[in-house]
């Protein structure tokens, strides 16, 4: 079966812990291909501080060329009202029946995935790939997983590890914020386009 990893997100903005997680995912799983799915409407941020669908498509578009193994998914960006991975992840297997997926995410995430909506049937349609992120205390991450194994018995995980990268996109907004330099948090590409749209500032060209 083809095995395809998704990695979901605003990416407001995409930068450098999200490609790092993306392409060890694809190397110890041995993915086929990792889908960068960026979200709209998200149910759990706060819209106000998130720019246009364009922009950000626009900056995964730029930080994943290059990579074969990496490709944009608009699916969610398309569809209108709030996006839920449960919805999202059900519309994939109808339509590839014979495509495994597995779901990225950071210890963040891990910790609230059992808050989001109907986490039973993500658990069904996906393998979740859980990230040590943030120097995470390890027996923490298992401590949660026995606790979502007691309420989902057939949640399907793997932990795995990647270097420690202290950067979020939380982090690089606030940099722009306090005209500091982004440079090495995000692709060059992205560095660029940022600063051509102004993007984060008070004005934003579009």
């Amino acid at each position: 079966m083809t095995k395809i990893g998704i990695m979901g997100g605003t990416f407001n903005p995409i930068h450098y812990g999200h490609l790092f997680m993306a392409e060890h995912a694809y190397e110890q799983m041995g993915l086929d291909k990792v889908l960068f799915m960026p979200s709209n409407n998200p149910p759990h941020k706060n819209n106000s501080l998130i720019i246009s669908n364009e922009h950000r498509s626009h900056m995964v578009e730029l930080a994943i060329e290059g990579n074969s193994h990496f490709e944009l998914s608009t699916m969610e960006l398309d569809r209108k009202g709030t996006t839920y991975t449960a919805d999202t992840l059900r519309i994939l297997k109808e339509e590839h029946p014979n495509t495994e997926y597995y779901f990225i995410i950071g210890a963040d995430s891990f910790f609230d995935i059992h808050k989001w909506r109907e986490p039973e049937n993500i658990f069904k349609l996906c393998t979740l790939l859980v990230f040590e992120r943030n120097l995470v205390d390890k027996n923490k991450m298992e401590k949660q997983y026995r606790y979502l194994s007691s309420l989902y018995p057939h949640i399907k995980l793997e932990f795995l590890s990647m270097p420690a990268i202290l950067i979020s996109s939380e982090n690089i907004r606030q940099r722009i914020k306090d005209n500091l330099t982004i440079k090495y948090y995000v692709p060059d590409k992205v560095l660029a386009y940022v600063g051509e749209h102004m993007l984060y500032t008070n004005v934003e060209k579009e």
